[in-house]
C-alpha cells in the first residue's frame, strides 16, 4: 500500500503541445504495473481545451465545477456541467474543455495500455470549438 500525502504531487502547467489555452494539472494516481489506472484533476480556465486525441482504452471524466464542452468527431458539441460523468469509447476522437466564458475543472481517469493513455492529434481550431 502506498498513501501519496497532500501536498507530494505539485500541480503543474499542462504541456501546450496537447492543449490550447491555460490548463492545470494535479495528479491523483498513476497506478503501478500490473494496474494501468491513471487519474488527474484538470482545470481549465475559459476558452481552453485539450487537442483532439484518443485512448487506446477509453477515458471517463468526471464533473467537479464549473461549465465545460465535449465532441466526439462528427457529433454535437455538448455541455458538461458538474456532477456529469462522461464515458469515451476507446479511439474514439474526442476533445474537452472549458466553456468560452466559464472555467471548468474535471477528474480524468484512463488507463494506459503498453504505457501510452493517450495519442495526441491535433489542435482543435477556433471554429471547431465554437461550433
Amino acid at each position: 500500500m502506498d498513501i501519496f500525502k497532500a501536498g507530494q504531487r505539485p500541480t503543474k502547467r499542462a504541456n501546450p503541445d496537447y492543449f490550447t489555452g491555460t490548463v492545470w494539472q494535479d495528479p491523483i494516481v498513476m497506478a503501478p504495473a500490473p494496474a494501468r489506472i491513471q487519474a488527474v484533476r484538470v482545470a481549465f480556465e475559459p476558452g481552453a481545451r485539450t487537442n483532439w486525441h484518443t485512448h487506446p482504452l477509453g477515458q471517463t471524466l468526471y464533473v467537479v465545477s464549473g461549465c465545460g464542452r465535449i465532441q466526439v468527431k462528427g457529433q454535437p458539441i455538448r455541455e458538461i456541467l458538474p456532477g456529469d460523468t462522461v464515458w469515451i469509447p476507446p479511439h474514439a476522437k474526442h476533445w474537452h474543455g472549458a466553456a468560452p466564458d466559464n472555467a471548468m475543472v474535471h477528474i480524468a481517469m484512463h488507463e494506459a495500455e503498453d504505457g501510452a493513455a493517450a495519442d495526441w492529434l491535433e489542435p482543435v481550431s477556433d471554429a471547431d470549438y465554437a461550433g
